[in-house]
């Protein structure tokens, strides 16, 4: 056992000669001469013959001893050639290799080859483990040996990568020289190997990994053999950097590629969003553009849900900084369950929304930047509607506040302000009077941000609804169109619904009757006004009314006490048929309660038979509905037939 080469020995002759010439020995012995031995000739014949050692079998001649000398410098030339031809022929094929297992695989396969071993293998140093493992073998059978890893300095293989020098043994087991281990010892006995040769790769002064070329018996390495391994080493070390290089540069192009198709992307979504601020796209426009840029679902969620999803990526490190947003920057290799990432839109330190980009498990800078530009210019664009927004609501309710305040003055001119608006004031409109939920206890502050949030909603449904809204009284007044088919009465629940929900508080709505044109705008909204006084004297807090909802009530709520009206809104049907007819169901009306609602007493009073009577009352229910008896309708009944008396004559 050693661990410095061994001096070369002669091997025997190779078995297959080259025939010699003509005439002359081929592989017998030498001939003799008269004194019995070879002539100088004779030797030279068996050498250019390439005869066997046997050949020069005979006395101790100074020709015989230098033949012999001859023959093994000879044999000794031949198998460096032989050997250094197997070098340029490894070289040779190593560079034509790029996949670095091919190139390892190769490797083993010719250091297998050149030293004519039963087992070769080659391991690499792992610089983060501080060890060295196996990466490739050949003529291996144990599962255990080829799953090895030898630390520094442990085992023969250890050894050689620790101190960069090649190391032999002519058996493994009984050489103390190397840090014998349970798991080295236990997958080399496994292996069956005795003799081991391991020589470093080296590269640049750092051993990369050894190389090792071994047999499952005793055999002596020579030296001759420790250099050419050492020499293939050499070679290789060269490869499996060229090969890793090679590899890295491609990589790198695939990288810069994959970069400039980024840029590409991020070049296109803001050419796309750019256009889409010209053109004056929305918020759904910028979530579209970037979902096809970004290859996932982009959706723009408002403040009150886009907290959590802001939060909650930054907790996992998927909230993209965008226009002073708060959150980390995920790293381009993060991952989320879902895939979900959220970019905050915000201004002045004011969350208006996040983009959430779903489907994305990962996010490279470009596309991280890319996310981020679009939220920035959303933002923008909320920004600009929020401002044109104020504008166009301080206009309306300007000239909504003129409209109550002076009416009188230019109607024309109010006329083409309202058109501006896409408002037209000859059309039945209402004037509707909202006040929100009244909490005596509620501070100061508390109610004027429940007035401005008002304040907002009103303004916002009077521009859906192309009519007019202005704050006013604690609460806002709107003027708004009557829908085809609708009552006030229908409008103004309809109105303290949608701003209930709005506010996300109870608020009250009072309706008056229908106006056309400027003139009737501030008395119908003192009516407004106190239909909504009643509803909460009424305990009808959140609800929505009109005064005519309100029966003969209403008479007193409204400024103009239509008396006409409530005539007309209960007992129309019947003046109408005795118009068309010329009954008198008004009078038979007027004769049963009267008579205190006996058709017998009533009879009487008419000069008519108990049945007519009968029959007028049938029609008057198939006119004002079958619960035109029930106690209220009754009053509101009575109260407009003693009405309609004391006006002398009805105008319909």
């Amino acid at each position: 056992m050693h661990d410095e080469p061994a001096p070369p020995r002669a091997d025997p002759a190779p078995p297959h000669a080259d025939p010699a010439p003509p005439g002359e020995p081929s592989g017998g012995p030498a001939p003799r001469d008269a004194s019995g031995g070879a002539t100088a000739s004779d030797y030279l014949r068996l050498l250019v013959g390439g005869a066997p050692a046997e050949a020069f079998d005979g006395p101790t001649t100074p020709d015989r001893l230098l033949a012999l000398r001859l023959r093994a410098e000879l044999e000794g030339r031949r198998r460096r050639e032989a050997e250094l031809t197997a070098l340029i022929e490894t070289a040779h094929d190593l560079a034509g290799l790029r996949d670095l297992d091919a190139v390892l695989r190769a490797i083993v396969q010719r250091a297998r080859s050149l030293l004519g071993t039963e087992v070769a293998y080659l391991t690499l140093t792992d610089p983060e483990r501080g060890d060295t493992y196996m990466r490739v073998t050949e003529g291996s059978v144990s599962a255990r040996f080829q799953q090895l890893r030898l630390g520094m300095g442990e085992g023969l293989g250890g050894l050689v990568a620790q101190t960069a020098r090649p190391y032999v043994t002519d058996d493994y087991f009984r050489d103390s020289r190397f840090q014998h281990t349970g798991t080295i010892d236990g997958g080399v006995r496994e292996e069956g190997l005795v003799a081991i040769l391991g020589v470093p790769l080296t590269l640049g002064g750092d051993v990369i990994g050894v190389i090792y070329a071994a047999d499952r018996r005793a055999r002596v390495f020579e030296r001759e053999q420790i250099a050419l391994l050492s020499s293939f080493a050499a070679h290789a070390a060269v490869a499996i950097d060229t090969t890793r290089l090679i590899a890295e540069t491609r990589a790198a192009l695939a990288a810069l590629e994959a970069t400039n198709e980024s840029i590409e992307r991020a070049g296109e979504v803001h050419d796309r969003l750019t256009e889409l601020v010209l053109r004056g796209g929305g918020v759904a426009d910028v979530a579209a553009a970037l979902s096809h840029v970004l290859d996932g679902p982009v959706e723009f969620r408002e403040p009150e849900d886009a907290t959590e999803a802001v939060e909650r990526s930054a907790r996992e490190g998927h909230a993209v900084r965008a226009s002073g947003a708060s959150g980390a920057v995920g790293a381009a290799d993060d991952t989320t369950e879902d895939g979900e990432w959220a970019a905050a839109v915000a201004a002045g330190g004011e969350l208006l929304g996040a983009l959430v980009l779903h489907g994305r498990p990962a996010l490279d800078p470009v596309d991280r930047r890319t996310l981020e530009r679009a939220a920035m210019v959303t933002s923008l664009l909320l920004l600009a509607r929020r401002s044109a927004a104020e504008a166009e609501q301080r206009v309306r309710g300007e000239l909504l506040d003129d409209l109550l305040d002076a009416p009188e003055r230019g109607p024309a001119l109010l006329r083409q302000r309202a058109a501006l608006l896409g408002a037209d004031l000859d059309s039945p409109h209402v004037v509707l009077a909202a006040r929100p939920e009244h909490h005596e206890h509620r501070g100061r502050r508390g109610q004027g941000d429940g007035r401005q949030r008002l304040w907002s909603a009103s303004s916002h449904l009077a521009a859906t609804a192309h009519g007019l809204a202005a704050a006013r009284d604690g609460g806002t007044v709107l003027l708004l169109p009557l829908p085809s088919g609708a009552t006030p009465g229908d409008l103004a629940r309809r109105t303290a619904a949608q701003l209930g929900a709005a506010v996300h508080a109870p608020v009250t709505v009072g309706a008056a009757a229908p106006v056309a044109g400027t003139a009737e705008v501030a008395a119908r909204y003192a009516e407004a006004r106190r239909c909504v006084d009643a509803m909460r004297l009424l305990g009808r807090d959140g609800e929505g009314a009109a005064a005519e909802d309100f029966g003969f009530l209403g008479m007193l709520l409204a400024d103009a006490r239509d008396v006409t009206g409530f005539v007309r809104r209960t007992l129309g049907p019947v003046l109408d048929y005795d118009d068309r007819r010329g009954t008198d169901l008004t009078a038979t009306l007027a004769a049963y309660f009267d008579s205190g609602m006996s058709p017998v007493r009533a009879k009487d009073a008419l000069h008519v038979h108990v049945n007519t009577v009968a029959q007028r009352l049938d029609r008057v229910a198939r006119l004002l509905g079958d619960d035109w008896q029930s106690p209220a309708r009754a009053l509101e009944v009575q109260l407009a037939l003693r009405l309609h008396r004391l006006s002398g004559a009805f105008d319909g």
